[in-house]
């Protein structure tokens, strides 16, 4: 499982791209918030480790070179603000036929649901910019807003705002605790602190699980009697 480890070590992320690294982190945060496949990709701990390292001592005493600082806070952002209008779009133009299908592990018609939920709980902007704070689910939320028609105008609007309050916030977390620490005690101190940030953004997930577990243990029993299930294709259940 070291390969996993590494995927979710950001770290691991920035020595592999080397020289490269500050473009690696746009690269990354693109593909996190607009491909879905990018779902596993580390998306608050890259901007806080990113943050870090853009300190040329703390760069130094991890051996890779020094992120640029002012690329970070003005290219982050822009790429997560891109990637999420395309997840958007991808949503609005091909989503309904993406998360229909009833043998996908990925796609599936229960985030459409969800999302509904989210939606209804929050409102759709406040959901937009909610979701860039929970793994997973800000990767999940932009396609799905598209297809729930969210208007792509609006979208923007809050996407934006999301996206800047989230990468900016970050980024700017990890350089202030990069200046403030010494080099030679990054490992002690900071590192573990990324991967505790890492998990308090795991903790909507986790609550919202066992919340969901709860409600389904108080549900009445089903008599015995076999309850449909809904088709891909149903057009009787709300949102559709």
């Amino acid at each position: 499982m070291d390969w996993l480890w590494n995927l979710l070590d950001p770290t691991w992320w920035l020595t592999l791209f080397g020289a490269f690294a500050t473009f690696g982190v746009l690269a990354i945060i693109f593909a996190e918030t607009g491909l879905l496949l990018g779902f596993f990709l580390p998306g608050d701990s890259l901007l806080v480790a990113a943050g870090i390292f853009s300190s040329a001592s703390v760069a130094a005493g991890m051996g890779i070179e020094p992120l640029s600082l002012p690329i970070l806070l003005i290219g982050t952002p822009l790429c997560a603000i891109a990637g999420a209008q395309l997840g958007h779009f991808l949503g609005s133009r091909f989503g309904r036929k993406m998360f229909d299908k009833p043998d996908s592990r990925l796609f599936k018609r229960e985030h459409v649901l969800r999302a509904e939920e989210f939606f209804e709980k929050f409102g759709p902007a406040k959901a937009v910019i909610l979701a860039r704070f929970v793994p997973i689910v800000r990767t999940f939320m932009n396609p799905v807003a598209g297809v729930l028609e969210m208007p792509a105008k609006r979208f923007f609007l809050w996407n934006v705002v999301g996206g800047l309050v989230w990468v900016e916030g970050l980024i700017l977390l990890g350089h202030f605790l990069g200046s403030k620490v010494d080099p030679k005690q990054i490992d002690r101190y900071i590192l573990p602190g990324v991967f505790l940030i890492v998990f308090i953004s795991l903790i909507p997930i986790i609550v919202e699980f066992v919340k969901s577990r709860r409600a389904a243990r108080r549900l009445p029993p089903p008599n015995g009697k076999h309850h449909r299930v809904p088709s891909a294709t149903d057009t009787r259940e709300p949102g559709y």
